[in-house]
């Protein structure tokens, strides 16, 4: 009976002391203590410039190459292997940019493309493929999209089938 005793009194004051001890930075309610603020410099106040009149830059235009350059650009321009197009590769057409991964699995049109973040029609590739000198961009129907030549040592310049100038980089 009597280690029963020492063995209930052990555990209530076990239980007494593990309720009171709070870990450091916490309150009684064991919520975190308030941070102290942070130091405050001067505040400045001013009037903002009207729109279109601030000291940003406009937005860089995206021009491609004239047809008189790509048709230099296709007599000129180096083969092209599957093997060199596969992976990563950002498209620019019409202002706007996203990213093409290009992959040897067969599909529609050729061989597989996914694109990631593009908001204009470029969001429709869905395969490619080489023939000769140029690359061709196509859609999930095998629709031709574009066409493009290599222009630099990983870049490649063309136009889609409205005619609008498209690149390809890394």
């Amino acid at each position: 009976m009597r280690n029963v005793c020492t063995l209930i009194a052990l555990s209530v004051l076990v239980a007494l002391t593990g309720c009171q001890r709070l870990g450091t930075g916490q309150s009684l309610r064991g919520q975190p203590d308030p941070l102290s603020p942070a130091p405050v410099g001067g505040v400045q106040s001013g009037q903002l410039a009207a729109p279109g009149q601030g000291q940003f830059p406009d937005a860089p235009q995206t021009t491609g190459p004239s047809p008189e350059q790509l048709q230099a650009a296709a007599a000129s321009a180096p083969e092209v292997s599957r093997d060199s197009m596969v992976g990563r590769w950002t498209i620019s057409t019409g202002g706007n940019s996203c990213d093409v991964f290009l992959a040897l699995t067969k599909w529609t049109g050729g061989y597989r493309a996914a694109s990631r973040g593009c908001a204009d029609q470029a969001s429709l590739i869905s395969a490619w493929d080489v023939q000769g000198k140029q690359v061709l961009l196509s859609d999930s129907s095998g629709n031709q999209f574009a066409q493009l030549y290599k222009t630099g040592d990983k870049r490649f310049d063309g136009t889609t089938g409205s005619g609008q100038a498209i690149s390809l980089s890394r």
